[in-house]
C-alpha cells in the first residue's frame, strides 16, 4: 500500500513543510540572531488564507504519516506446513477430553509432602527466578524499541565569555583586547516519521520477544515442578530398594545362622557355610550404593526448592502410597495451545517475521523533522527581552544510496533467523506429538508390567518361605534356598524400578501435555488455596 507511493508525493510533502516554515519566519517580525546563509529567498505568500491552507495540508500530512506507517506490517507470514494428526495412536478408547490435566495436576498423586514441595518450587526455584528476570529485560527492550516512535526533546543552556588578544592592525593601528559574553537557552525537538513502518516493526518484534520470554517462564516452571516430582519419586524408589536390601540381608543372615548350626551338628559342609557368608556380604555391599542414590537425590531436591541441602530433610515413604492420576491427552490440535514451548517458538517466529519487515523497510527514505527554539543574548539581563527569541524548523529526507551492501546483508540475516525459527517451530510441534505418544505408551506398558511383576514377587516370596521352612526341616539342600532367595531379591528390586518408571511416565505425560499451564499465561497454584504463601519445606 505505502510501498507504491509515488516520489512526487514525498516531494510535495517536503515543499509544503519548507514553505510553512519559511512563511512562519517571515511573519514572526524578528529574525534569529545568527550568521546569514546563502539559501535562496522563499517565494512570497500571496495571502494569509493561502498560508493557512498550506499549513493545514502540511500538518495533516505529517499527522497522517505515522498512522499510515502500519499499512505494510504483517505481510511476512511464512507457510507453517504442519502435519497435525486427528488423534493419538496411543490415546486409548476413552474420549480424548474426558480427563484433561488439571492445573494443579500434582495433587492427583495424593502426597501431602509432594504438594508442599511443588508449591515451594514454583516460588523459590532459582531457575524460575532467572526466567522472571529475563521477562523484565524483555519488557525493558520493548521500551527501547518503542522510543523511536515518539518525539525526542533536549534542553540546552550555555554561557560563554570570549576575550580577544591585543595586537596591531594591518594599517598600522593598534587593536585593544576585547571581552564579549554570549548566553543561550534553548530547546531542540526532533521526530522521525515512521512512514514505512520500520520502527513500528522493530517494536512489534520486541513485543513478540517479550511474549516469548513469558512462555519461557512457563516452560521453566513446568520443567522445574516435573523435575521435583521425578526426584521425589526417585527418593521413594531408593527408600523402597533400601528396605528390600535390608530385608533380604536379614533373611540371608538368618539362614547363615541356621547353616552354621547344621555345620556344628555335622549336617552341613564348610562349603555351604562359605556360600551363605558370601551371599550375606553381597547383600550388605548392595546397601551403600542405594544410600548414595538416596542422599544425592535429597540434595538435588533441596536445590530445586531453593534450600541448602544441609538444612533440608525429606520424610519420603513408599511408592505404593503414590496414586497415579487418570488423564486423557485431548486432541492433538489442542496441544498447540497447551504446550508453552510451542507458544514460545511461535512467539520467536513472529518476532523474526517483524524483524524481516524492519530490515526491508530500511531500504526506503526516512523523513526527519527537527525544531529548535530558545533565547539568546549577549547580556544575561536581556536574555528574555525583546528580540532574544529565535527558532529553527527543518524537514529532511534521507535515502540510502550505497552502504557497502549493509542493508542487503542485514535483510539476509533477518531472513536466515526467520527460517531458523520456522524450522524450530515445526520441530517443537512434532516433538510435542512424539512426547505425548511416548509418555502414553510408557504409562500403559509400565502399568501392565507392574501388575505382572507384583504377581512374580508374590510367587517368589512364597517359594523362598517354603524353601526356608524345608531347610529347617532338612528336606531341601542349600542350593535351592539360595536360588529362591536370589530370585526374590531380583523380583523385588525389579518391582521397585517398574513402579518408579510408571510414576516417571505419568510425570512425563503431564509435562508433554503442558500440565499446570493455561493459554492465558496463568500459573497454576502459585499461591495455595487459602491465599497464604507456602512455607519452605523443612521436613
Amino acid at each position: 500500500m505505502i510501498g507504491k507511493v509515488p516520489e512526487l508525493t514525498l516531494r510535495n510533502l517536503g515543499i509544503e513543510v519548507v514553505t510553512l516554515l519559511q512563511a512562519a519566519m517571515a511573519r514572526s517580525g524578528s529574525e534569529p540572531q545568527r550568521e546569514p546563509t546563502r539559501t535562496a529567498a522563499p517565494k512570497p505568500i500571496s495571502s494569509p488564507g493561502r498560508f493557512e491552507s498550506r499549513a493545514r495540508i502540511a500538518i495533516s500530512a505529517l499527522l497522517l504519516a505515522p498512522a499510515l506507517s502500519g499499512c505494510i506490517l504483517g505481510t511476512e507470514r511464512p507457510d507453517l506446513n504442519l502435519e497435525i494428526p486427528a488423534a493419538y495412536r496411543e490415546g486409548g478408547r476413552s474420549a480424548p477430553d474426558a480427563h484433561l490435566p488439571a492445573l494443579d495436576w500434582w495433587r492427583g498423586f495424593r502426597s501431602s509432602e509432594l504438594i508442599t514441595l511443588m508449591d515451594a518450587a514454583q516460588i523459590y526455584n532459582l531457575d524460575v527466578a532467572v526466567a522472571i528476570a529475563q521477562i523484565v529485560q524483555a519488557d525493558a527492550q520493548v521500551g527501547v524499541a518503542g522510543a523511536p516512535l515518539l518525539p525526542s526533546a533536549t534542553g540546552t543552556a550555555t554561557a560563554e565569555q570570549l576575550r580577544t588578544a591585543a595586537g596591531s592592525a594591518v594599517s598600522g593601528g593598534t587593536v585593544f583586547s576585547r571581552t564579549s559574553s554570549q548566553y543561550n537557552l534553548g530547546l531542540t525537538a526532533s521526530y522521525m516519521i515512521d512512514f514505512w513502518g520500520k520502527n513500528r516493526a522493530t517494536l512489534y518484534s520486541a513485543e513478540e520477544s517479550a511474549t516469548a520470554a513469558r512462555y519461557n517462564r512457563e516452560v521453566v516452571t513446568l520443567t522445574a515442578i516435573v523435575t521435583v516430582a521425578n526426584t521425589y519419586f526417585q527418593i521413594l524408589a531408593a527408600q523402597d530398594e533400601l528396605r528390600v536390601a535390608r530385608r533380604n540381608l536379614a533373611a540371608a543372615e538368618r539362614i547363615l545362622v541356621l547353616i552354621k548350626q547344621q555345620y556344628a551338628g555335622g549336617t552341613a559342609s564348610q562349603l555351604e557355610v562359605s556360600q551363605q557368608e558370601a551371599l550375606v556380604s553381597t547383600e550388605r555391599a548392595a546397601i551403600p550404593p542405594l544410600e548414595v542414590t538416596l542422599r544425592q537425590n535429597i540434595a538435588a531436591l533441596a536445590v530445586l526448592v531453593g534450600r541448602a541441602p544441609a538444612n533440608f530433610i525429606v520424610n519420603g515413604g513408599r511408592l505404593t502410597q503414590i496414586a497415579v492420576p487418570r488423564v486423557t491427552p485431548g486432541m492433538p490440535s489442542e496441544l498447540l495451545y497447551q504446550r508453552p514451548d510451542i507458544r514460545q517458538a511461535e512467539g520467536l517466529l513472529a518476532a523474526s517475521n517483524f524483524s524481516v519487515e524492519a530490515a526491508r523497510a530500511a531500504f526506503f527514505p526516512q523523513i526527519q523533522l527537527t525544531a529548535q527554539t530558545g533565547v539568546q543574548s549577549a547580556a544575561l539581563a536581556s536574555l528574555f527581552g525583546p528580540g532574544a527569541w529565535f527558532y529553527t524548523l527543518s524537514a529532511g529526507l534521507t535515502q540510502p544510496l550505497f552502504d557497502g551492501f549493509l542493508l542487503e546483508s542485514q535483510l539476509k540475516q533477518a531472513k536466515g533467523v526467520q527460517l531458523q525459527n520456522l524450522q524450530a517451530y515445526r520441530k517443537a510441534v512434532l516433538s510435542a506429538f512424539a512426547d505425548v505418544e511416548k509418555a502414553l505408551v510408557a504409562l500403559t506398558q509400565f502399568t501392565l508390567q507392574e501388575r505382572l511383576q507384583t504377581e512374580a514377587v508374590a510367587s517368589s516370596r512364597k517359594a523362598f518361605e517354603v524353601s526356608e521352612t524345608q531347610l529347617r526341616a532338612g528336606t531341601v539342600n542349600l542350593i535351592t534356598v539360595l536360588q529362591t532367595q536370589q530370585t526374590l531379591l531380583t523380583a523385588e528390586n525389579t518391582l521397585a524400578q517398574v513402579r518408579l518408571n510408571k510414576l516417571l511416565a505419568a510425570g512425563s505425560l503431564f509435562q508433554a501435555l503442558g500440565g499446570g499451564w493455561t493459554p492465558t499465561g496463568e500459573l497454576s497454584s502459585l499461591q495455595p488455596q487459602d491465599g497464604t504463601t507456602p512455607p519452605r519445606p523443612t521436613n
